[in-house]
């Protein structure tokens, strides 16, 4: 699969940059669902610890069955199971849209990721969060298609981990992202297969929650992008 528009990695304005046969297919139907469990990954390079925000995501349990609310900092330190979305852009050529997340995230910063992923609001339905969060993250807007869920720990380094019941999402999209630079530091379209190599070169530039989400995604059949049906950048 070839690189689309722009081969490097896009620095994003007020961030400093840190270190270095399509087929036509329709979208996926809501019971092609798949719950998959992952393992636990080791640690992921620790960000500052300190930040309090406040924000609450939804407790569940193994079948994802809401439990109760908590504040999201505390609950990456207690390792208690939430719900998360994650999701994958890709455009008319079949290459990923990455971001490498800001250095003044509290985990995980300066690490390359997936598109976007985030936590739904309590009440919130998991595709809406997705949606809101590729908008608010990536200045971007795209169908987006459920494809499966899984379950992961992983340990984030500075006493937090990351145990979330996910719920992944794809999406397709010409359009070049406008990040918020509070969140993002750097983008780049990724050809898959070279995308695979790097990660397997070097698996500590990545997110835990990427290296185990992207080789189950690749077994999924994917919705295929039409002529005149990919997604549209926000004016």
């Amino acid at each position: 699969m070839g690189t689309a528009s722009g081969a490097g990695p896009r620095s994003i304005p007020g961030q400093a940059r840190r270190e270095d046969d399509r087929a036509e297919r329709g979208p996926l139907p809501l019971e092609g669902i798949q719950m998959e469990e992952a393992r636990t990954v080791g640690s992921a390079r620790p960000g500052p610890t300190g930040e309090a925000t406040g924000e609450q995501v939804v407790l569940v349990d193994a079948a994802d069955r809401a439990i109760g609310m908590a504040e999201k900092l505390s609950v990456h330190r207690e390792a208690k199971l939430h719900r998360a979305v994650s999701v994958f852009v890709f455009n008319a050529e079949g290459a990923l849209l990455l971001q490498r997340r800001a250095a003044t995230k509290y985990h995980s910063a300066g690490l390359w990721s997936n598109t976007c992923c985030s936590h739904p609001r309590p009440g919130e339905d998991p595709l809406e969060a997705a949606r809101r969060r590729l908008e608010e993250e990536m200045g971007l807007a795209c169908d987006l298609y459920p494809v499966f869920r899984f379950v992961y720990r992983a340990e984030l380094g500075g006493g937090l981990v990351e145990h979330e019941y996910d719920h992944v999402f794809a999406g397709w999209s010409d359009q070049d992202p406008r990040p918020d630079p509070r969140e993002v530091a750097e983008w780049r379209w990724a050809a898959v297969n070279e995308l695979c190599a790097e990660i397997a070169e070097r698996p500590g530039d990545y997110t835990p929650w990427f290296r185990l989400a992207l080789p189950i995604l690749l077994r999924h059949e994917l919705p295929a992008v039409r002529p005149g049906r990919s997604g549209a950048g926000l004016p």
